[in-house]
């Protein structure tokens, strides 16, 4: 297999983008990582994508896009995997690339959620849950993140206000990214005052939709001269229950601990080596599950890395450094997408005021669902 290498990066403004249509947000993210990789052509396009086919009524993503950005006569496809798509996009196109059948592949994770009332998208996002035993039950996605939420609080003690750290960290972050949906500071007194939303999880827990697309181009490593060279060490992916209530313990992430450790022993790495950690922040509950089940904290003690500033840049393990989904914004089919932009920025030194200084080796991690599909890639610096 040869080694892959990211070639170009590109992205959007997570917003609400009345004046553009799907074609146009993803069509602009595509060319801007084609233009970074000073390329005109590939030879694969792998689209992320969750809604588009409920929200917009638009299905074919791959030949949508490919005719967009004048990729015509080229293979294109789309992949779904819930909130877990992006990543899984790139997942495919690593593949393809690795094995030879295609020397580029432009991946792009694209998501248009506000044009439909919030009832309608609440309901279209409740399809990564199962639609037999808990969705007919009338249980939301964020219903279902606040039972756990409840049961890691009675189970270890913590009180709601000590998941702040997670919220405050991010918000600080999105501050210094041009690309956040959200640039508003915050406190653990506005953290406690927010509005609830299904308890206990309340607004400043819970990540924003949003119109957003993030894509790279990626290459076998060869070809790559720039430096620092980014290029992909590890792409690991797992499963567990789709339903919660079938898996043996809801506390722990299991698709996250067989994902990250596979990650690390194809990449030759453990947790204390990771610079910078993009996790999958919808709500500030799956942050601490992510950090025990990826090895940064033990059970029960995710938050603790919070609470003792290990979270922040220039601390132990630096996490949604650009804001995370909590404030960058969550365009679902496209967040796996931006996390691994970032990361590359990360490594190239490019992200300035939330810059982890001397990062070389960053890793993102995609949740689709309530953990039912996680993917975790690391990426590392050539210098």
């Amino acid at each position: 297999m040869r080694k892959v290498a990211i070639l170009g990066i590109g992205q959007t403004k997570i917003d609400e983008h009345w004046e553009k249509s799907l074609r146009e947000i993803g069509g602009d993210a595509a060319l801007a990582a084609m233009q970074d990789a000073g390329v005109e052509k590939v030879d694969a396009l792998f689209v992320g994508n969750m809604l588009a086919s409920i929200v917009n009524g638009q299905n074919q993503l791959g030949t949508f896009f490919a005719d967009w950005v004048g990729l015509w006569k080229q293979e294109a496809v789309k992949i779904e995997s819930a909130c877990g798509s992006g990543a899984a996009a790139f997942r495919a196109a690593i593949m393809a690339v690795a094995s030879g059948d295609v020397d580029s592949a432009l991946v792009l994770g694209v998501e248009k959620m506000t044009d439909k009332a919030g009832r309608d998208v609440t309901a279209a996002l409740a399809t990564a849950a199962d639609a037999d035993y808990e969705v007919e039950q009338g249980i939301s996605f964020v219903g279902i993140n606040a039972l756990v939420m409840r049961r890691y609080m009675y189970e270890y003690g913590w009180k709601h206000e000590d998941f702040a750290p997670f919220s405050i960290n991010a918000h600080a972050n999105a501050m210094h990214n041009p690309y956040a949906r959200l640039h508003e500071k915050i406190t653990v007194e506005k953290f406690e005052k927010s509005s609830m939303v299904a308890t206990p999880i309340n607004l400043l827990d819970a990540s924003p939709i949003g119109d957003g697309a993030a894509a790279m181009v990626i290459v076998p490593a060869d070809r790559v001269q720039r430096k620092p060279r980014v290029t992909v060490a590890a792409s690991a992916a797992s499963t567990d229950t789709i339903a919660v209530h079938s898996r043996k313990d809801p506390l722990f992430l299991q698709a996250a601990y067989a994902s990250s450790k596979r990650a690390y022993e194809m990449a030759g790495v453990a947790p204390k080596d990771i610079d910078v950690f993009e996790l999958h922040d919808a709500f500030s509950i799956m942050a601490a599950l992510s950090l025990e089940a990826s090895g940064f904290a033990e059970r029960g003690q995710g938050v603790r890395l919070g609470l003792d500033n290990k979270i922040g840049i220039g601390g132990e393990i630096p996490v949604c450094t650009r804001g995370g989904l909590k404030a960058r914004g969550h365009p679902v089919g496209a967040t796996g997408m931006y996390q691994l932009v970032e990361v590359v920025q990360q490594l190239r030194g490019e992200c300035g005021k939330t810059q982890v200084d001397g990062a070389k080796i960053g890793m993102a991690q995609n949740i689709g669902g309530s953990g039912a599909t996680i993917l975790t890639h690391i990426l590392k610096s050539e210098r």
